[in-house]
């Protein structure tokens, strides 16, 4: 069986046409379809069925489309590390991010290292906790960072820090006068939150609740731009890590004030990777790199590292 075929039928799985699959490889139809055919022959069952509106993956199909991804991605990782055996210091990094507030926490991180490693190539998604812990175990990711994120088999925790919740409000908005906040205090000013499909948000909810209020928050965005540009302009404050608006504080226009008696959200930034796959010369490089960047601008929780 030819790595071509796997390709081919990985295009295909994507596509759901033959037609579409070839265009997008820049083929013929026929080839495509050879390579199909070959690997029926190899494994001794159809793997397609074909009809007038494209292709069904037959039980056997399926099977394969369920690996094919992950075996041409783990050769693409092989094909890295033995560049890097040739000294080859070049690559790709795909890296999983929990949110908008994981990114900004990494583009510090991220910038600081290509400008040593320039030929180095990144790739930065931002998806949910769960999704890029999934992508880290299923060799779609080489790192992921997350909020919020659950263990996940087949992965590992290189490195757990803490990152904390700050009000944010405009230099010049009422809330900036204080020093620190009740969530009494805060429920009274309008605010600015994610939605239910955000990790950060189910902890808002448990924060007021704990104080025996319900949160009715005026601005819901999965925007983290949204929410930091209602803030900006003073209609509303939000709840966000101090580090993600770190620029806008440096520069006058944003405050980080701390909720009141140590009862602000605390959570986990995990630093992952797969707990059984060697990571190229750049993976390695960068991923030393965000550790480093997080051991110098997070508290690390005792005990949690690897």
């Amino acid at each position: 069986m030819q790595i071509r075929a796997l390709i081919y039928f990985d295009e295909l799985v994507r596509a759901r046409s033959i037609r579409a699959a070839a265009d997008k490889l820049n083929i013929q139809p026929t080839a495509l379809a050879r390579q199909i055919d070959q690997l029926e022959h190899y494994f001794g069952t159809a793997l397609v069925e074909r009809s007038s509106r494209g292709v069904r993956l037959t039980s056997a199909g399926e099977l394969l489309a369920a690996r094919a991804g992950k075996t041409l991605r783990e050769l693409d990782h092989v094909r890295q590390l033995i560049d890097d055996l040739e000294g080859l210091k070049r690559g790709h990094v795909a890296i999983f991010a929990s949110g908008a507030t994981v990114a900004n926490l990494l583009a510090p991180a991220l910038a600081d290292f290509s400008l040593k490693f320039p030929n180095i190539r990144f790739s930065v998604t931002i998806a949910s906790a769960r999704a890029a812990v999934e992508a880290v175990a299923n060799a779609e990711a080489d790192i992921a960072v997350t909020l919020f994120s659950k263990p996940e088999p087949g992965t590992k925790v290189r490195l757990r820090s803490e990152i904390v919740y700050d009000v944010i409000a405009a230099a010049d908005h009422p809330a900036a006068a204080h020093s620190q906040l009740t969530v009494s205090a805060l429920a009274r000013y309008p605010l600015a939150v994610p939605d239910q499909s955000f990790g950060a948000r189910l902890a808002f909810d448990a924060l007021f609740k704990q104080a025996g209020l319900t949160l009715d928050p005026v601005f819901v965005t999965s925007s983290l731009e949204m929410q930091k540009e209602l803030v900006l302009r003073g209609a509303a404050v939000t709840l966000l890590p101090a580090l993600t608006v770190l620029r806008e504080c440096r520069a006058g226009q944003l405050v980080a004030i701390p909720i009141a008696g140590g009862k602000g959200i605390r959570t986990p930034i995990d630093l992952c990777i797969a707990a059984d796959r060697q990571l190229s010369f750049a993976a390695t490089k960068l991923l030393d790199a965000i550790d480093r960047f997080m051991r110098d601008t997070m508290p690390r929780l005792p005990g949690r590292g690897v």
